[in-house]
């Protein structure tokens, strides 16, 4: 048979998916996302002229060898807090009080690795992938299921929902209680976007009663990353996203707005799942996201795709004209702003599926 006989196989779609994913699964999937694969505290390289870089891996480094000898377990903690008088420089908590492009997560994620521990016993996830968490397994499972791991790493926690803040705030507490040590970066308040950096007086005054069980630990540095949303490339015709994804191993095809109506009737937490095996997400009839609730769940779809490498081709509107004015003046601005910088850079490693 000639080659020119072989019809190119159908592209996957994300809305015929409906993943359901185990509990299990949720959690084994708290870890790193693949692009932090490989860092190490050896691999962060401080800027000599910060010393407060080369100070935060000393103590990241000695907070993960305290962890080395404490189960979390009622047993685990009784002796943790036997031993804590003697190892006063390994806190409970340590949260990476830093601007953009200091690598707070590069950090974060090198104490996750570092951390003495089998993976099962430590957990990695940003703000939105815990509460997501908490709402589908619900409170009191998401304590008993994450209360035996020695170590668990809250990437980007975000404090722009009084009533999410609560909810993780009161899940840390019982965590703290069951003897698991914590490490967070955090996201800017509403209306200090143009900052770059949150202030660990403000992270330490939100969650209140926890503020006790954290050590700030200042990170100084260029705010390299910070410069405004990125030109987002533009966008290609509807024949050519089509023909990239039929001539694409794994890819898959939706037209916009579908996609986003079926986002609506998956939980957020299987957004990972939706996009298991897909190499690359094509995307026609891009328009302008009609609401609060679709943005916040394209967000973290975002977020999946990103973490996992995925590019993204697509037609209809450029990426930074996918938020309204209104959207990104508002309280949820910091989230629209990273999800168009994150669809961007995806839109880019896309060029090459474009026949030239």
């Amino acid at each position: 048979m000639s080659t020119s006989a072989i019809t190119e196989a159908a592209p996957l779609s994300l809305c015929a998916r409906e993943p359901h994913v185990p509990a299990d699964r949720l959690v084994a999937e708290m870890v790193p996302p693949p692009r932090f694969d490989a860092v190490r505290f050896d691999t962060y390289i401080p800027d000599p002229n910060q010393p407060s870089q080369t100070r935060a891996v000393e103590v990241l480094s000695a907070f993960a060898a305290g962890l080395g000898g404490a189960h979390a377990t009622g047993a685990g903690r009784r002796r943790w807090f036997q031993k804590k008088p003697a190892a006063p420089t390994a806190p409970r908590g340590v949260y990476l009080d830093g601007g953009y492009g200091v690598g707070k997560t590069h950090l974060l994620a090198s104490l996750w690795h570092a951390t003495p521990a089998e993976p099962s016993l430590k957990a990695f996830g940003t703000f939105v992938e815990l509460t997501n968490l908490v709402g589908a397994l619900g409170f009191q499972q998401t304590v008993a299921t994450l209360g035996g791991h020695r170590l668990l790493c809250i990437d980007e926690f975000e404090l722009d929902d009084p009533g999410d803040t609560v909810l993780v705030s009161t899940l840390l507490g019982k965590l703290v209680d069951a003897g698991v040590a914590l490490a967070a970066t955090s996201n800017t308040l509403p209306g200090k976007l143009g900052e770059g950096r949150f202030a660990a007086a403000d992270f330490l005054r939100e969650i209140q009663g926890l503020s006790a069980h954290f050590r700030p630990l200042r990170i100084d540095g260029e705010d390299y990353r910070h410069r405004g949303l990125p030109e987002a490339p533009a966008p290609y015709a509807d024949e050519q996203v089509t023909k990239a994804a039929y001539a694409t191993p794994g890819a898959s095809l939706d037209d916009f707005p579908h996609l986003l109506e079926h986002l609506a009737r998956v939980h957020p937490s299987r957004y990972g799942a939706l996009t298991d095996d897909v190499r690359a997400v094509c995307l026609t009839d891009v328009q302008p996201v009609p609401d609060q609730s679709t943005a916040l769940r394209l967000v973290v779809l975002a977020d999946r795709l990103y973490d996992r490498e995925i590019p993204v081709l697509a037609s209809g509107l450029p990426f930074d004209r996918l938020f309204s004015d209104e959207m990104l003046n508002g309280g949820y601005r910091k989230k629209y702003f990273r999800a168009i910088s994150r669809l961007t850079a995806l839109a880019r490693d896309a060029k090459g599926l474009v026949a030239q």
